[in-house]
């Protein structure tokens, strides 16, 4: 019998650029690999000249260790050979400076007009229904905007990729984003804070000439911040709907969720595509990664890398079933969709090496 030609890792052809959206969303339920596949995307798509941003969003960051780089919390470029930028967003810092990037002395005026015992206000009709608890939509502890809102550090993530979808430095963002919920939680807030600024801008223009005779009451400083507060939140707006027009164009966007061949991962992930598709947010490929299954097989050649013996492995064997039934059961469920496998490792995917493979797995 003829010896096959055995491919070392080193010598896989990596892939020099992606074919990809503009913005490369990975999204999925925690642990299931989407920085991986985050790294390797963006290292594929900066091989040919791509200047390209890869930004991790999830607070249990692992994207420095992937990458094998010192990462900080702003823009870097982390290879000199090739256009290869990176940040990992540390939520919980960012709400520090504010959910939104807004002054919260600027928002004061209108917390004092808006909010507390005022319009909305108090635990009757324009309280929160059956708690007791004030809700003040812009200041205030438990505000909109305010520091312990359920969600304030997507809300601060959400600050931050404003401003890098309009980076002119990158031409590709590839974004590792939290875990499933706090995804969702990001995506739906443009909507939340889009409906609550229009309320708000509503509400001034009704009531000017009532604001306008309660300047005296308030104080001046008081006027002025009010303006200052409606400023922000209208600039806001604006922002708010440019960056929901991109997530929400095919042409531009591409969410992809990645998965694990399990029977919890596949309902989570149809439970994310569906919701998804709610906010109108396109998704064209699913990722199963840890597959355990040959990696020549998934990559159509015949490569050095260690896979699982289905022959001799009884539980490699039993897990494969079980896998087996997941894929098919993931193969039907997001028919229409481009289903990729990535396969099981021996060893922790870290580094040029094996990001190769993976950016092999996903092109």
């Amino acid at each position: 019998m003829s010896e096959l030609d055995v491919e070392a890792v080193d010598d896989i052809d990596a892939p020099a650029g992606i074919d990809a959206a503009e913005y490369v969303l990975y999204g999925g339920k925690g642990g299931v690999g989407k920085t991986t596949c985050a790294a390797a995307t963006a290292l594929a798509s900066a091989r040919d000249g791509t200047a390209t941003l890869v930004v991790s969003t999830d607070p249990a960051h692992s994207l420095s260790d992937t990458l094998e780089a010192d990462i900080p919390a702003t823009p870097t470029r982390i290879r000199e050979d090739i256009p290869l930028y990176a940040a990992e967003i540390d939520p919980e810092a960012a709400v520090g400076e504010g959910p939104l990037g807004m002054q919260e002395d600027a928002l004061g005026g209108m917390g004092e007009l808006l909010g507390g015992d005022g319009m909305f206000g108090g635990g009757g009709a324009g309280g929160a229904a059956g708690t007791g608890q004030t809700e003040d939509p812009i200041g205030g502890e438990e505000g909109l905007l305010g520091g312990s809102m359920p969600g304030a550090d997507e809300a601060a993530a959400l600050r931050l990729l404003l401003d890098y979808v309009d980076d002119d430095r990158f031409d590709r963002v590839v974004i590792d984003t939290a875990p499933t919920g706090h995804t969702l939680r990001l995506l739906e807030l443009p909507e939340t804070m889009d409906s609550m600024v229009g309320k708000i801008l509503q509400l001034r223009e009704r009531f000017s000439g009532m604001m306008d005779n309660l300047t005296g009451m308030f104080g001046d400083d008081q006027d002025v911040d009010a303006e200052a507060g409606i400023e922000d939140l209208q600039e806001l707006s604006d922002r708010i709907e440019h960056l929901r027009s991109i997530l929400q164009d095919p042409r531009k966007t591409d969410f992809r969720i990645v998965m694990v061949p399990e029977e919890l991962s596949v309902v989570e992930s149809e439970r994310l595509l569906a919701q998804l598709d709610e906010f109108n947010i396109p998704v064209s490929t699913i990722i199963v990664n840890r597959v355990m299954q040959d990696p020549s097989e998934v990559l159509g050649e015949v490569v050095d890398i260690a896979g699982p013996n289905h022959a001799d492995c009884e539980f490699c064997a039993r897990r494969w079933q079980v896998q087996q039934d997941a894929l098919a059961r993931s193969q039907d469920m997001f028919r229409g969709h481009d289903v990729r496998r990535v396969p099981l490792f021996a060893e922790e995917v870290r580094g040029e090496r094996l990001l190769s493979v993976v950016a092999a797995c996903l092109d």
